[in-house]
């Protein structure tokens, strides 16, 4: 009888130590736990289009998209100053242009992987109406929001779409900046201004009114996209860039009104 409590005592004490190795190994290694992340620096356009994109991502790959967002000049100055992007999805691939020669990116990653377009937007309570880009320059329009053109894509289409048709100076002293897109759509959904030029990808999932400005009045919006060459994560990276690009993802980017030309 006690050899039998002492073989059971010594096997439980076995499985026990077996248990608390598994532990320890376990938290010695993460990654055999919980899925690999990673880090996406994204213009704030996408917000609506990645989070969906990222649902989708994650529902068939062991990868947790974490999203950066905020304008594309911002961005890519954190980049450019060491912050830990593994990609980086830009408003215009001009920045991620300024990135490669710094030698940053990887360079057989960068595409262009959409293109956007700006809207005039205004609440739907207002009485203005407007259609046109030239109805800014109307006396009962006292504020107008953009994003600002000196780090942010959608805001410098802004100005040159006001510039092509003739009415910025007029504008110009009517312009509240918004740091990021999201925010200058904030500006007009909050009251603060009463009309803001924001993009199309935001303006189909508001509650707003908003109407298509000319894409000939600007430079064309195409978004660029690379991984960074200090990821550690490159195989997680290219399979979130090939979903973006692929059907499923060009299926969700398409429902927030981008348009993809090809690949520069």
């Amino acid at each position: 009888m006690i050899f039998r409590l002492e073989t059971r005592l010594a096997l439980l004490l076995a499985l026990l130590s077996t248990l608390v190795c598994a532990a320890a190994a376990c938290k010695d290694n993460p990654s055999e736990t919980s899925p690999q992340e990673l880090t996406v620096a994204a213009a704030s356009d996408l917000t609506p289009a990645f989070e969906e994109i990222k649902r989708a991502f994650e529902s068939s790959h062991s990868t947790k998209v974490i999203f950066v967002f905020g304008s594309t000049g911002l961005l890519t100055r954190q980049i450019e100053n060491g912050a830990p992007m593994d990609l980086f999805a830009a408003a215009n691939v001009s920045y991620v242009n300024q990135l490669e020669q710094k030698g940053l990116i990887i360079p057989d990653t960068k595409t262009i992987y959409a293109r956007g377009r700006i809207t005039l937007w205004t609440p739907n309570d207002t009485n203005l109406r407007l259609e046109k880009i030239d109805d800014l320059a109307r006396p009962e329009v006292t504020r107008v929001a953009i994003a600002n053109p000196d780090h942010a894509p959608y805001g410098l289409a802004a100005r040159q779409a006001l510039e092509s048709a003739g009415v910025w100076e007029r504008v110009k002293p009517k312009l509240v900046y918004g740091d990021n897109i999201r925010q200058t759509l904030q500006y007009a959904g909050t009251g603060n201004v009463e009309v803001a030029i924001v993009a199309l990808s935001l303006s189909v999932q508001s509650n707003g009114r908003w109407s298509l400005i000319p894409e000939e009045l600007h430079q064309p919006l195409d978004q660029g996209m690379a991984i960074m060459k200090s990821t550690r994560n490159e195989q997680a990276a290219r399979a979130f860039a090939a979903f973006v690009g692929g059907p499923q993802g060009q299926a969700i980017m398409q429902k927030y009104g981008f348009s993809f030309p090809a690949a520069k």
